[in-house]
């Protein structure tokens, strides 16, 4: 799914990035650093043991408005350069597959009973990052075609 999302980034700029297709809508940098923002807050919950939705304040600034995204997210996280975001999404990719490389089917298949939507197990919690990712790229597209026809 990460290939689905770069291929279609090339050549935006700030301004691209930052481009809002509606007052309640959210960018594409927006969107790009939620990506990130939920699978780091898997990461953290998965990999560090830590309850759901705790992290550190640095996570919470980093992070916290393209998790929410909204109002916050439409304030906050504009400004930025592709760089700046392909750097974050990779940053948190290599940590997932470091972190996975480490463990076994037993951990994939360990049910947490008080997961927020019920018993779950860490493959399921992996699963739903990767469908969560796979709903990105339609957004992002329908984006870029509403800069392009905002630039014409």
């Amino acid at each position: 799914m990460r290939r689905c999302v770069l291929m279609r980034l090339h050549d935006l700029t700030r301004e691209d990035l930052d481009w809002l297709p509606s007052p309640n809508g959210n960018t594409i940098g927006a969107q790009l650093l939620h990506l990130a923002a939920v699978e780091t807050y898997y990461q953290f919950h998965t990999f560090d043991g830590l309850p759901r939705p705790t992290t550190s304040p640095e996570t919470k600034k980093r992070f916290g408005p393209a998790m929410k995204l909204g109002d916050l997210g439409r304030r906050l996280v504009k400004g930025h350069e592709l760089p700046f975001y392909l750097d974050g999404l990779k940053e948190v990719r290599e940590r997932t597959l470091a972190e996975l490389g480490k463990r076994d089917d037993d951990w994939l298949m360990a049910v947490d009973e008080n997961w927020f939507w019920g018993p779950t197990n860490n493959l399921c919690k992996w699963f739903h990052v990767c469908e969560h990712e796979s709903h990105h790229p339609g957004q992002i597209e329908l984006h870029i075609k509403g800069v392009r026809a905002a630039e014409l």
